[in-house]
């Protein structure tokens, strides 16, 4: 495993370009976002995304979210009705994640488990923002704990069984914060599924 220490707000564009190219040969990251650190990969390498549900020790038919860089980049893996067109622009980036019908034929089925919905964000953090950005694709998002646990806020408490597995730790120190909130935007308006980080927007 690889720690990479950052200051969020000078973050260097060589080191995360280096990261980015790392994550399409497959490594599985450990990142920052504006609510708890994720551990994240390519949402197309298939191998990558079984070393994360190896990690978390997750069931295989839940399905994980991701991030993007964009609402546009989001719409090219998920439907998003017309009304949360604008509830995104409004919100995004920040502390939400919404849960959209899926394009299936766009999206990997081990991303999707046993559903046809998905869980999408767009941090407002310039590390993660920036790591997208450099990417170009969407990356697997995932809270950094085992399942059923709490989620890491600090990568200097990671436990080894986490650490032996993941090959780079983006590290910009403690992250004092809750969990998104999660807004269901499958029907004719929000639905709240959990009220976390983010005010209703509403």
């Amino acid at each position: 495993m690889k720690t990479i220490h950052l200051d969020p707000h000078r973050a260097s564009y060589h080191v995360l370009r280096d990261v980015a190219d790392q994550l399409a040969k497959g490594a599985v990251v450990i990142y920052p976002t504006d609510t708890i650190y994720g551990v994240g990969c390519d949402i197309f390498s298939e191998r990558a995304i079984e070393r994360i549900a190896d990690i978390k020790k997750r069931d295989p038919g839940k399905p994980f979210s991701f991030i993007c860089e964009s609402v546009a980049q989001i719409s090219e893996f998920a439907f998003i009705p017309n009304w949360a067109y604008r509830l995104m622009n409004r919100t995004l980036p920040g502390p939400y994640t919404y849960i959209l019908v899926a394009r299936k034929t766009n999206i990997p089925k081990k991303m999707l488990g046993k559903r046809n919905t998905v869980g999408v964000r767009i941090p407002d953090h310039p590390v993660c923002e920036k790591l997208v950005s450099l990417f170009g694709r969407p990356v697997l998002s995932s809270s950094v704990n085992l399942a059923g646990a709490e989620p890491l806020t600090d990568p200097a408490l990671l436990p080894e069984e986490v650490t032996r597995k993941v090959d780079i730790v983006i590290d910009v120190g403690p992250l004092v914060s809750d969990p998104s909130t999660i807004i269901d935007a499958t029907g004719a308006g929000p639905e709240l599924v959990r009220h976390g980080k983010g005010p209703l927007p509403w």
